[in-house]
């Protein structure tokens, strides 16, 4: 009995060990992204007793006209345990609404991250003006949890967080990407990040499309334009400007400092 169970242990070892030999793991590519807005959800929730005389009945002629969700796209790519996020351009036919120009409903954000020293620099665009945010990449405190979806192709696991004191973020990340990179500013899982959800907020991001290719040099420019500010810098500034906005106000803020 002894002699079959050291057998047995040792083809499990060499099935392991062949295993392991052949698998593979994406290092470097490009990663396509949907962005599904909610925005039914979105404007109702913006809806309160000081604007529902004019916001129903937009919201009304709205939902009359334009879809329940705003499609958006965007890539990553990644390389060298760097990542760079961009949107790209929307080239739908303009809606004539105002509720579409909200900054949940637009793409805001090009985001570079080193994660090896866990560093990002973001082209942001607030209203007319354009920053460039240099500081520390966000650190989030994720709670990895046993549920798993397929995501393009890979099985991911899900993870929760609460981000900005207030927003909750579920993530789906795949350890047969090994970079803790992830779309917008989300980061800092145990391998890469395909999904996120904002459920609270009528908001996600899934990859569509993982591409396994060596990605070159020039495909990775660190964003340069914008005036250059940090993280507490420019959440100081739309406090100031921001500081009479009221309800309204608060939300505009938390989706520019995302």
């Amino acid at each position: 009995m002894k002699k079959y169970l050291l057998i047995i242990i040792a083809l499990f070892s060499s099935s392991n060990l062949l295993f392991a030999q052949n698998a593979h793991f994406t290092t470097q590519g490009t990663i396509e992204f949907e962005k599904r807005v909610n925005m039914y959800g979105v404007i109702k929730k913006a809806i309160n007793k000081d604007n529902e005389t004019w916001y129903t009945p937009a919201f009304e002629s709205y939902k009359k006209t334009q879809p329940q969700f705003k499609v958006l796209k965007s890539t990553l790519t990644f390389a060298n345990n760097k990542s760079l996020y961009t949107p790209v351009k929307d080239d739908s036919p303009p809606t004539n609404s105002w509720f579409s120009d909200m900054p949940l409903a637009q793409q805001i954000n090009i985001v570079y991250t080193d994660l090896n020293n866990y560093y990002s620099t973001t082209n942001k665009k607030v209203f007319e003006e354009t920053f460039l945010v240099k500081d520390t990449a966000r650190k989030i405190n994720w709670k990895i949890t046993n549920e798993t979806r397929d995501i393009a192709g890979y099985t991911c696991r899900r993870a929760n967080a609460i981000v900005m004191d207030s927003i909750y973020v579920v993530a789906f990340y795949t350890d047969e990407i090994p970079v803790a990179g992830g779309p917008e500013s989300f980061t800092g899982l145990p391998g890469m990040i395909l999904g996120v959800a904002l459920p609270h907020d009528n908001v996600t991001w899934f990859a569509t499309k993982v591409t396994d290719a060596p990605v070159p040099e020039l495909a990775m420019k660190v964003p340069a334009k914008g005036k250059v500010v940090t993280y507490a810098s420019l959440k100081t500034t739309l406090t100031n400007v921001m500081k009479d906005w009221g309800e309204y106000g608060k939300k505009f803020f938390s989706i520019y400092l995302l």
